[in-house]
This record gives C-alpha cells, structure tokens and sequence, in this order.
C-alpha cells in the first residue's frame, strides 16, 4: 500500500445546506499538500445567532496547514460558496481561482475586507488545466441558477474527481451553460475516482425542469393582472430577474428594480458579458409617476429579509412606493428552509392590504438543484467508483447514500470535520478535525463557543438586572440600588420590581457579617442568589444579574 493517500475533509456545507468549504489533499498523512474548493457563509437567526452578522467556517485546522494550501476554487458566486473568502483568505493567503463572473463577485469580497483583489484570477473551462501542487484542475460548465456555475475535474495521482458544486440538468437554459452530456462524457472517459455530489433535492422525485419554462408562465400571470405587479426572486438568479423583465415588458409594463443586490447582480452580469439584451428599465423616483396598472416592481427579499425591499414595502413604503389593494405580489422562488416565519410575516403583512399573494407555486420557479432522477443520471453519465455526498443536511446525505450504492458504488456519509481516505476502493474516515463556526459580529469574528452569542441568548431569554453598592470598609455606604432591563415593572406584590429588589438586598446587606462584606467574590455571590430568588418569587424569572461593588479607598 502507498504511503501517499488522497483525503477530502469538509470544513462546511456537509450536514448542512450552506457555509460551503471543502479540503482535498494528496500525499503522505499529516503532509499532504491540499486545495481547498468554496469558501462561503451561512446567515445567522435571532433563535440562536441573535445579533450576529454572518455564519463562517472555522478554518483553523487550514490556517495551521496554510503553507501546504496550494490553491483556492470557488465554484459559483452564491453567498454560501464565495461569501467568506474576503473575511478568511488573509488566514489562508492562497490563490483564487474563479469563472470571469464569479471571479467578479470575489474580488468585491476581498476589497470590502480590505484584501487585494488580485489574488482572485480568471479562470477558462475544461479542457483547460490549472496546476495546483500535485493536482490538476479545471472547471466544468454546468447550469444552476446564477450565471457561470462549475463543477471541477480534480486529477490526481490517485485518480480523477468530479465535485459538482451546485447544479441541475439544464439543457435549455435562458441564459449561461447548458447542460452537455457529451462533455460530461468526455469528462468521464479515464474513469471517475469520485463523485462528490450535491444533494439538495435528493427527495424531489420527478425530474427537474427547464429555467426556460417560467418565462411564458410569467407573461400569461402578469397579462392578466389589473393592478400593479411585484416579483421577488434570489438577486443572483439572473435569468429569473431576465425573465420577469420581459414578462413586464411584454404585458406592455415599466419595469424597476428595487434592492441594491437585484441591481448589483445585473449590473455584474453586464460588465461580465454574461447578460446581454436585458429589458430598460425606470428609476424608483420615475416609478411613482407611472400608473399602477402599467406598472412593474422586481424587488429583492424572496426570503424575508427584514431590510431588503419586499419587506419594507410590506411595511409600507419603499423609495416612496407602496402597495394597494388588488395589486399582486409574486414570490417567483422558493423558501429556504427556517426562513418560512419571515416570508409568511411578509405575506400576511400584504394580505392585510389587500394585495394577492401568489407563492410557492411550480408554474413561476423551478429549482436550481438536480432532483433524484436526474443525480441518477450523473451517476449513470460519469459512472464513478466511489459518490460521496456533499451540499446537504445528513438526511440528504444518507438518502444519496442509499441512490448510490443501489447503483452498485461505494458511498459513505462524511460530515464536516470528518477526513476521509479515497485512496482505496472503500473510503473511510481517518481522523476528525475541529469544524466549527465563526460568527462576524459587528466588525469582530469570534469563535461559536467563546460565549458572546450564549450569553446573549442568556440575557434575552431572562433579562437583566444590575446591582450597585457602596461600601467603606465593611460599612455599607445607603442602600443598594437596582436597575432591570428587559423585565416586568412590577410582580406578584403588585410593587415596582426594582423596589422590592433594592428592599431585599438592603436587607442582607444590614445583616451581613463583616468577612462576607470585605470579600468583593462573596459579596457578588450572596447579592446575586438574593436578587435571582427574590425575581422568581415576584415574576417567575431568574434574570442573569451584574453586581458593582464600589468601595471608597
């Protein structure tokens, strides 16, 4: 057996649908050289991330490995595949490689982080190689649901890889790559190693369907509309934004696009020249001399995304425009799940005005992701010895398990931090590393279990109450006094809670012994117990509790 063995190590996006980092490396353990394919964020809930801006990988295990790192690839420019890479590459501090279009995202990452752009470098598709350390990759065009998407043909000296990065099968895409099963062929003639694969929509059972049935979907619904219309959809997906432009147009409407990402996205697309032809379109100020009726809105917030247009016009005015009744809002895309409470908020918010809703409906979205027949298919097409699956919650992960080695492959579940071998005909897993998150909070990134985020739950979930005292020596200097926040006024005695506090602590405070009054910790200890008992038997809550011993010298 070789000394030499080739790993993959998810770092992110194994186990999860987001924050997307994976590791691969070739050489004798603990040497290997390596390359990393995505560097991207997840987005943070008030549930258990309260306050915290973005979700990142923990890199830590790569930084100690940086002068191994060869080279970094990002497959698209979805958040969750590029959105770290200006936050983390200064830990890393490898070359980007990336499509013109995704490349154009990158570099903006990077200079808003304050790093240089040119380290991310254009990238031309297979059969073109980029030589990384003891790999050779290219990037394979595949259709999903922003411009440019790639997978990667990794060769190594163990064999060639395929990881799909997100795709579908796409054969008549409204604009970008289409999917070319001759290509993939030919991609698959020296024999396929592995498939790492996305599993999004492993339990969606029909074939996926075409971008370019929506379009003339899109016109009958917006013809038949009386009032204004308003579409949301994920800002990246540029051919959707396309198709709801020209629906407008074609139902005789002015189109405007609302949302500082909806407009980013297509201007990335022109100065890429991924985007040609789209629609005019009016400013929001010329919008709102415009008849309801003649009339379209493309807004960002298909999510629910507090600050984004959709939501402030559910909250009533954006840049001055405002929805009425009998307008028609259209969700043109799919809720992520856990963000389902945000766009319902939305909904009913417009229900209330009167407006149509129309969601959730097949006729005016189609996914980005393969469904289960069509990852058959890939299986079929590249046929390779080993699938590994990626991009998925475990549930995914397991489910493709089981599609694959029904097709006679060998497959495992490996989640993030798990380092697996695929040198042999069997992978297997030969270490576990750290994995965990990063949180950007503010301007600052801190670790999941430095305690910031749990003891900002802590205080949401009980509230806060700060005692102060002064002492000279062992004599207390007045009474106690209390400040709560996030707590009732008053409690079960009907009298203000802060009252009964103070009354409580100054009474302890008459009685303490001199040893206990000297000692700033016990102190701190006996006002704390008296102030979390004395607000569970008033209002039924032990709020956390800061205490401010201040002693005159």
């Amino acid at each position: 057996m070789s000394a030499e063995r080739l790993i993959y190590l998810p770092l992110g996006g194994a186990g999860e649908i987001g924050m997307n980092a994976y590791v691969y490396g070739w050489g004798a353990p603990g040497k290997e050289r390596l390359i990393l394919v995505d560097l991207g964020v997840t987005f943070p809930d008030m549930d258990t991330t309260p306050g915290v801006n973005l979700i990142m990988p923990d890199v830590t295990w790569l930084e100690k490995n940086a002068d191994r790192l060869e080279a970094i690839f990002v497959t698209h420019a979805h958040e969750d595949h590029v959105g770290a890479v200006g936050r983390l590459h200064s830990k890393l501090q490898a070359p980007i490689y990336a499509r013109p279009f995704t490349r154009y995202h990158a570099q903006r990452k990077m200079e808003e982080a304050g790093q240089d752009p040119d380290q991310v470098i254009a990238a031309q598709v297979f059969p073109e190689v980029i030589n990384a350390g003891p790999f050779k990759v290219s990037f394979l065009p595949l259709s999903h649901s922003i411009p440019e998407s790639a997978g990667l043909v990794i060769d190594t000296p163990a064999g060639r890889l395929v990881h799909t990065g997100d795709f579908k099968l796409d054969e008549n895409p409204v604009l970008g790559d289409r999917f070319d099963e001759a290509l993939w062929r030919e991609v698959a003639s020296p024999r396929i190693k592995a498939l790492i694969c996305d599993s999004t929509n492993v339990f969606s059972p029909h074939a996926g369907r075409s971008e370019s049935e929506v379009g003339p979907e899109l016109v009958k619904l917006i013809e038949g509309a009386d009032r204004m219309v308003v579409a949301t959809t994920f800002a990246s997906n540029v051919a959707r934004v396309k198709q709801l432009a020209e629906a407008g147009k074609a139902a005789g409407r002015s189109v405007c696009l609302l949302g500082r990402a909806m407009r980013r996205m297509i201007q990335a697309g022109v100065d890429t020249g991924v985007l040609a032809d789209f629609p005019t379109t009016v400013t929001a100020e010329d919008a709102r001399d415009i008849p309801r009726e003649s009339l379209m809105l493309i807004v960002t917030g298909s999510q629910g995304e507090r600050r984004a247009a959709s939501a402030q016009l559910a909250r009533g005015k954006y840049l001055g425009l405002t929805m009425a009744e009998g307008d028609m809002f259209l969700f043109s895309s799919k809720t992520i799940p856990g963000n389902e409470r945000g766009v319902i908020r939305i909904m009913n918010a417009f229900s209330e005005m009167g407006v149509d809703v129309v969601a959730e409906n097949d006729r005016y979205h189609v996914s980005g992701h393969a469904n289960r027949p069509d990852l058959e298919r890939v299986h079929q097409i590249l046929n390779p010895e080993i699938v590994i699956p990626m991009h998925g919650e475990h549930r995914h992960l397991r489910e493709h398990v089981r599609i694959a080695e029904a097709g006679g492959r060998s497959s495992m579940v490996v989640v993030n931090g798990a380092m697996c071998d695929l040198t042999g005909v069997k992978p297997h897993v030969v270490e576990h590393v750290e994995a965990d998150r990063v949180y950007l909070d503010g301007d600052i990134l801190i670790g999941a279990l430095d305690g910031v985020v749990r003891d900002r739950i802590r205080l949401a979930l009980n509230g806060h109450v700060i005692v102060n005292v002064i002492l000279d020596g062992d004599e207390p200097l007045g009474d106690p006094w209390v400040e709560a926040s996030g707590l009732p006024e008053t409690g079960s005695s009907r009298a203000a809670l802060v009252e009964v506090l103070e009354e409580d602590l100054g009474q302890f405070l008459m009685r303490a012994r001199g040893k206990t009054l000297r000692d700033d910790d016990k102190l701190e200890d006996e006002l704390k117990k008296i102030a979390r008992k004395t607000a569970n038997d008033e209002i039924g809550r032990k709020p956390e509790v800061t205490v401010v011993v201040s002693r005159l010298e």
